[in-house]
């Protein structure tokens, strides 16, 4: 690829998991160490001479990309993940997704009151997700100081909802329903 840029290395896959959806599958992009490289130098560089204390990775691929731009920010890492699967006490934060409902967890001890957090997942849709994680972070009494993704599906709002409360956004590519 001549220049290439995040987005070429996202593969597409037709209808999964049902029919009718366009998954945007960022696996291809991890698996290339140029692109993967790619995508943590530029979800970081908004927030290069930012004060960040932790980075809040998003269960699951929030986790890969959470994890190194933590490492590269030299700064700890907390995972926010779905219900039952930390072990000790933790937080819940309830959140509706387009056939239910679905509860995100941290741990009640992973931030301290006023540390600074980054928010990281691989996709934006809906919001859902980032919201819940927002919510625990604050019930922490850390201040959310932005969310970085790969992806935004923009057609899906959830750009428009977090920045509605008052949350800066950074993504790195948009897919529209095609």
């Amino acid at each position: 690829m001549n220049n290439p840029n995040v987005r070429d290395y996202i593969r597409t896959i037709a209808d999964f998991p049902h029919e009718g959806i366009m998954f945007r599958d960022v696996t291809t992009l991890f698996a290339d160490a140029r692109g993967f490289r790619m995508a943590i130098d530029q979800l970081l560089h908004p927030y290069a001479g930012v004060r960040i204390d932790k980075v809040v990775g998003l269960e699951a691929r929030g986790f890969i990309l959470g994890g190194a731009v933590a490492h590269q920010m030299s700064t700890g890492f907390v995972p926010v993940r779905k219900k039952g699967k930390l072990p000790g006490p933790v937080i819940s934060e309830a959140y509706q997704l387009e056939y239910g409902e679905a509860v995100m967890e941290i741990h009640d001890d992973a931030l301290k009151a006023g540390e600074r957090v980054l928010i990281v997942d691989d996709l934006l849709a809906t919001g859902g997700t980032a919201e819940a994680g927002i919510a625990l972070c604050r019930r922490l009494g850390a201040e959310v100081i932005g969310c970085a993704f790969v992806i935004d599906l923009p057609e899906l709002g959830g750009r428009a909802r977090l920045e509605a409360m008052g949350m800066p956004v950074h993504t790195l590519c948009a897919f529209d329903g095609d």
